[in-house]
């Protein structure tokens, strides 16, 4: 079979596709594929959403021949956010393409290679973006030389990616600046091209995300955030979710009564525990001590998570130090204009030519943003001491 631009398009809509979108959807994070997805309340560019909270008040005792009680409807709230452009971008040079012109197999093996590397990268971005707070800062800038900078965490990132630096709420320094290599020890970030132009006022983020990416965990159980979906949070005390510094080592007991407490406060039983690495040995530890068995689950996507009374733990890269996430992973939906989707050019082709290049792109997208229901039905522990 002779491959060509035809052909390499007709393979990513119609074998690669459904693959790849299943892999993002279900395969990258096992939280993130506990979540429901759903094309219901998306308005144009916005999620619009109506949440109740509280009870109907149209309940009541009363006397044989009394008044019956008022009727009184839900409690109603208008949740509203802007869809956020979610891209994912493949390239394979014109080279490569000519090479296995005759040569389906390699022309195959050429796209399982962009494919897996898109997963890849996927997996690291979206992961990242659950638990942050849509601002799409990565990490602070603590100091610049030359090409470097030292941060203040460099959980976020990883080598390869294209990084924009800027004030917050100021001027963009520099764009599109890739990491070639990370010194996890001394949280120094080294930059392909010349001298960094920052201040140690400055910021990374991901190249064009910044003030771009969903709404995470990082903001949903915020309790510092003075607003979320549009609400204030002070004038809608049931936005807020349970929170407890725990300031030292975590037992059974705190973690029994955070899970007794959300429910009493909101009816809703948590069924999804995320924590940091160190969180999760301190779990283990803590278990090894009571001699009790630590009984391991298998979940969907081939992950596999630690279980508290029947509740699966999870530990994730991104899950900030010392922090334990209890979730009702029921009340969040990732509401989306549609699945994910090739971008294509007006004559439907997918793969585009850069523009003075010997390369061409193709860019999957997804317009989606994180709703929780029941803010208020989570909760967050903070402050562990890590193993």
């Amino acid at each position: 079979m002779a491959v060509n631009l035809s052909s390499a398009d007709k393979a990513l809509k119609t074998l690669y596709l459904d693959v790849v979108s299943e892999q993002l959807n279900n395969n990258v994070n096992p939280l993130l594929a506990r979540f429901k997805q759903s094309t219901n309340d998306v308005w144009g560019k916005e999620v619009i959403k109506l949440c109740t909270h509280g009870i109907n008040g149209g309940i009541g005792a009363g006397t044989e021949d009394g008044n019956l009680p008022t009727a009184t409807g839900n409690n109603y709230e208008r949740f509203v956010t802007t869809l956020k452009n979610l891209y994912g971008t493949i390239e394979i040079s014109d080279k490569a393409i000519r090479a296995s012109e005759n040569n389906s197999g390699a022309f195959v093996n050429l796209l399982n290679a962009e494919m897996e590397g898109l997963i890849k990268a996927s997996s690291f971005n979206f992961g990242r973006m659950l638990f942050g707070n849509g601002s799409g800062v990565l990490a602070n800038i603590v100091s610049v030389d030359g090409n470097t900078v030292t941060v203040d965490s460099v959980k976020n990132l990883i080598e390869g990616m294209v990084i924009d630096i800027r004030e917050v709420g100021g001027e963009e320094f520099s764009t599109g600046r890739r990491i070639t290599s990370i010194d996890r020890d001394s949280k120094i970030v080294t930059f392909a091209g010349g001298t960094i132009s920052a201040n140690t006022n400055s910021v990374l983020s991901v190249q064009g995300s910044f003030m771009n990416e969903i709404t995470g965990l990082g903001k949903i159980l915020d309790e510092n955030d003075s607003f979320l979906y549009g609400l204030d949070k002070i004038q809608n005390g049931w936005l807020k979710p349970y929170v407890n510094n725990v300031n030292g080592e975590i037992t059974e007991s705190k973690i029994q009564k955070a899970l007794d407490t959300i429910e009493e406060r909101s009816g809703s039983s948590v069924n999804f525990i995320v924590c940091s690495w160190g969180v999760r040995r301190a779990l283990i530890n803590l278990f090894a001590k009571n001699k009790r068995i630590v009984d391991v689950m298998n979940l969907e996507g081939g992950f596999k998570a630690l279980s508290y009374n029947g509740i699966p733990i999870v530990a994730d890269r991104f899950c900030p130090e010392g922090t334990m996430y209890l979730l009702n992973t029921d009340d969040f939906t990732l509401h989306q204009l549609c699945d994910w989707q090739w971008l294509t050019g007006d004559d439907g082709s997918i793969l585009k030519q850069v523009p003075g290049k010997p390369v061409y792109t193709a860019t999957l997208v997804k317009y989606a943003d994180l709703i929780c229901d029941r803010p208020y039905g989570q909760g967050k522990l903070t402050g562990i001491t890590e193993e």
